[in-house]
């Protein structure tokens, strides 16, 4: 670890610096894209079950709960305009071992979101084509992707640009729909001010939704690996930050907005296709096109994370952190293909043993205990300089953050809880381990 406000090792000094490319829209697009996501698709529905009709209202909660974590990584990544994201500042704030746990979850956390996304894709939109058990969906569905991802990043990132736009393009007619179902009479405008549900009263119930509905919002933690390459970050990150936040958190709200007037409210909660039933009740679309859309924003969702979890272990296995087996690659393709086959079949062994509301709860709790960490970085690192010129949020902000992740990983079962522990315990294994062997790296060189 770098003492701080030291620098880095005279390797990494050495190394040519990452062209500052992009600018303030082409960063707001690049933090949109991987926002708005695959999640509101899915989750809709159960958010329904644990608020009640206000679905808009967890949603604008945990619009406002990830702004309060968004302005620790905008101090942070305009402090140290480097890739490494939260596991960089956990090893500046806490040390190594801090940092190993939190890329350690983050990866965790990926292969998680797939295995959730994979049963979200069994559900009722495929229904509309075929009815298929959702186990052997998931499965079939995971082996496709990871075929799709050892073939090449390239590939897989012109399918991306393709289906970024199809996905948002589904939300917006969400959108238009509810506009319109509600301006020709129906719907029921009442719904949208009923929070709680029999086993919950309002204020339990919007934290409890609120935590399925932080789901929809992860993705911006990942864009400060590409600050280092943002021309004057510390003006053009925040503002492409918080405005992409912004906008999906609109996008998000209006959707909610438009669900919850649409739908019955048990309707929507018993549906594994939500958004399907607001296309049902308003009608002027056919199903199947919608349910299309609906499946290739799930798939399109889970090839990304698939992709980022599939290098972040080949580059935690590259530095020593994980086994070395994960490095492999496909010798034409230059695919790290055991990184993507063992992500893969963790996915496929998650997605066969739980359900997608524990599985994004899961999510949820392992990227809080990132969170967490960053949010209690910021203050620590308040002592080195850093950057010079850098974005400083209000001292409150941060605690804010943490104390809202700790609120929010009180809502969360018991039973995610176990499996959350788990992960971080074997997490919390390897990197002591890690620790050991890097331990006798230094001893073995020194005797040399």
């Amino acid at each position: 670890m770098a003492r701080l406000g030291t620098p880095q090792a005279a390797g990494a000094q050495d190394s040519p610096a990452l062209k500052r490319a992009l600018t303030t829209p082409l960063l707001y697009f690049f933090i949109l894209g991987d926002v708005l996501g695959a999640g509101v698709y899915v989750l809709v529905g159960q958010v329904a079950a644990d608020a009640g009709g206000a679905v808009w209202v967890p949603l604008a909660v945990a619009l406002l709960l990830a702004m309060l974590t968004a302005a620790s990584y905008a101090e942070l990544a305009t402090k140290y305009p480097r890739a490494g994201g939260a596991s960089h500042y956990a090893t500046r704030a806490f040390g190594p071992f801090a940092g190993f746990v939190a890329g350690f979850c983050m990866l965790a956390a990926g292969i998680v979101s797939v295995a959730a996304l994979a049963r979200g894709f069994g559900g009722d939109y495929l229904s509309a084509f075929v009815t298929l058990p959702v186990g052997l969906v998931a499965v079939l569905f995971l082996a496709l992707l990871a075929l799709v991802n050892a073939r090449g990043i390239k590939e897989s990132t012109r399918a991306n640009v393709v289906a970024t736009v199809v996905e948002v393009g589904g939300l917006l007619v969400i959108v238009v729909l509810g506009a319109w179902l509600l301006l020709r009479g129906d719907g029921d405008v009442s719904r949208l001010g009923q929070l709680g549900t029999p086993e919950k009263g309002a204020a339990a119930a919007v934290l409890s939704g609120s935590v399925l509905a932080y789901y929809s919002f992860v993705g911006f933690e990942t864009s400060v690996n590409v600050a280092e390459e943002t021309r004057d970050p510390r003006r053009s990150y925040p503002r492409a930050l918080f405005g992409a936040l912004a906008t999906a958190g609109a996008v998000y709200v209006l959707v909610g907005l438009a669900a919850s007037a649409a739908v019955p409210t048990d309707r929507l909660a018993g549906s594994s296709g939500p958004l399907l039933e607001v296309v049902e009740e308003a009608g002027g679309v056919p199903t199947r096109l919608f349910s299309a859309i609906a499946l290739v924003a799930v798939a399109n969702g889970a090839l990304l994370t698939g992709i980022m979890s599939s290098r972040l272990a080949y580059g935690m296995a590259r530095d020593g952190l994980l086994p070395a087996a994960l490095t492999r690659v496909l010798p034409g393709r230059r695919t790290p293909w055991v990184a993507i086959a063992v992500t893969t079949l963790l996915s496929m062994l998650l997605a066969l043993t739980g359900s997608v509301a524990t599985l994004a709860s899961t999510l949820v709790l392992l990227l809080l205990v990132v969170f967490l960490m960053v949010n209690t970085a910021v203050l620590v690192l308040r002592r080195d300089r850093g950057e010079a010129d850098h974005f400083r949020t209000p001292t409150v902000l941060p605690v804010l953050g943490a104390a809202s992740c700790v609120a929010l990983a009180t809502q969360i079962e018991a039973e995610v809880w176990l499996r959350g522990l788990l992960v971080v315990a074997v997490g919390t294994v390897l990197a002591a381990v890690a620790a050991v062997r890097r331990g006798r790296a230094r001893d073995a060189a020194g005797n040399a």
